[in-house]
C-alpha cells in the first residue's frame, strides 16, 4: 500500500496540475473583491451622491474597465490572471506544439481576457435586467401580444434551466478534474483552449526580463509614439491595481467578515440599547386595571394609545408626541428617541 501511495503522489506530481482546492480559491478571490469595491463605493455615494453617485450609478462598467486593464496586464505579464497570479498558478495552451515558456497565443490571450472581464460583466448586466422584468411582470395583468413578447416571455422561462444546466456542467468538469478525466476544471478555462498549471522558478525569473510594451525610439512615428505612450500608461495603471489588490485581499476578507449577517447580529446586540426594567407598580398584585392605564405623562386614562420604541412605554399619542418633538428623549428612561419610534396600539375594541 505504501508502496502505490508513493506511486499515486509521484504521477500526480509529474503531471504539475494543481489541485482542485488550489483552483477553487483562486476563482474564489475575485468573488470576494467585486462586493468589498462595491460597499466602499456604496458608502462613498451615500455621503456625498453630488460628487461620488456616479461611482454607484455606473459601478459594474468602471469595474469592468479595470478589471479589463488588470487582467490584460497579466497575461500579458504572467500568462495568468490575477487571482491565478496570485495562487502561483499561470496558464498554458492544451496545444503540446506550442512551448508554454513562449507565453500564450494571441487567440488563447483574447479568449481568456474576454472570458474573465467581460462575460462576467455581461451576466451581472442580464441578471439585472431580468429582476427588474420580473418585478415588472408580478405587477402586470397584460398578456404578450407581439413575437418579441412571446419570446422574451420564453427566455424568462427558461432561464432557470440554462443556468441549472450551466452548473451542473461546470459541477461535472470539476468531479472529472478531480479524477484526472480531464485538464481543465472549469468550461470557461476549456473555452479558452487552456489550462492550469504551476508557476516555475524559471517563469518567476523571466518575469523581469518580459518587455511591458514597445520601447520608445526618436525616430518614431507620432502614431508610435501614442501608442507607446497609451501602453505605458495601462501597464501603470495596472500594476498600481494589482498592486493595492494584493495588499488588499485581507481588508477585503475583513470586510465581507465583518458585513456577515452573523457578524452583524454580534455588534447589533453589543450596540443596543438596555432593555428597559418593567414599571414598578406592575409588581403590585392590588392596582387596579384602570391604573395601568394611566399615561405616565398627563396621569390620565390613556387616549388613543401610543407606545414608545426605544423604551417600550405607553402613553397617550399627544402627550409623547409633543414630548419626543420638543425634546427628542423618553420622558422616563432618558433614551433617545424620534418621532418615527413612535407606535401606534390597535386593540379589538378599538
Amino acid at each position: 500500500m505504501a508502496e502505490r501511495g508513493v506511486h499515486l503522489t509521484t504521477a500526480f506530481t509529474a503531471e504539475d496540475r494543481p489541485s482542485i482546492f488550489e483552483v477553487l480559491a483562486q476563482g474564489s478571490l475575485m468573488s470576494a473583491v467585486k462586493p468589498a469595491l462595491q460597499h466602499a463605493v456604496k458608502i462613498l455615494a451615500t455621503s456625498n451622491p453630488a460628487r461620488y453617485g456616479v461611482l454607484w450609478r455606473r459601478f459594474d462598467e468602471i469595474y469592468a474597465i479595470l478589471d479589463l486593464l488588470l487582467q490584460h496586464h497579466f497575461l500579458s505579464r504572467t500568462s495568468a490572471s490575477f487571482a491565478e497570479n496570485f495562487y502561483g498558478l499561470k496558464r498554458v495552451g492544451t496545444d503540446s506544439t506550442h512551448p508554454a515558456h513562449l507565453g500564450l497565443l494571441r487567440r488563447q490571450h483574447w479568449r481568456s481576457l474576454l472570458l474573465l472581464a467581460l462575460l462576467p460583466y455581461l451576466h451581472t448586466k442580464l441578471e439585472k435586467i431580468l429582476a427588474r422584468q420580473r418585478d415588472e411582470d408580478d405587477f402586470s395583468i397584460r398578456l404578450p401580444k407581439s413575437l418579441m413578447q412571446k419570446l422574451y416571455r420564453a427566455f424568462l422561462a427558461a432561464y432557470p434551466f440554462v443556468c441549472m444546466a450551466w452548473d451542473g456542467w461546470v459541477f461535472c468538469q470539476q468531479l472529472l478534474y478531480v479524477f484526472g478525466k480531464v485538464r481543465t476544471h472549469s468550461p470557461l478555462l476549456w473555452l479558452a483552449g487552456v489550462k492550469l498549471s504551476y508557476l516555475t522558478a524559471d517563469d518567476i525569473r523571466n518575469l523581469g526580463h518580459k518587455p511591458t510594451g514597445p520601447t520608445l525610439n526618436p525616430s518614431q512615428s507620432i502614431g508610435e509614439k501614442f501608442q507607446h505612450l497609451v501602453s505605458t500608461m495601462v501597464g501603470g495603471a495596472a500594476v498600481s491595481l494589482s498592486t493595492s489588490l494584493s495588499i488588499g485581499v485581507f481588508f477585503m476578507q475583513f470586510l465581507e467578515w465583518w458585513y456577515s449577517s452573523d457578524n452583524q447580529n454580534t455588534v447589533k446586540s453589543l450596540t443596543s440599547l438596555p432593555i428597559p426594567p418593567p414599571p414598578i407598580h406592575l409588581h403590585n398584585q392590588e392596582t387596579s386595571l384602570t391604573h395601568i392605564k394611566v399615561c405616565p405623562l398627563c396621569r390620565k386614562v390613556r387616549t388613543n394609545d401610543t407606545a414608545l420604541a426605544t423604551s417600550g412605554y405607553v402613553f397617550c399619542y399627544k402627550c409623547i408626541y409633543v414630548y419626543v418633538k420638543a425634546n427628542h428623549r423618553c420622558p422616563l428612561t432618558s433614551y433617545p428617541s424620534a418621532l418615527q419610534h413612535l407606535i401606534k396600539i390597535y386593540t379589538p375594541e378599538g
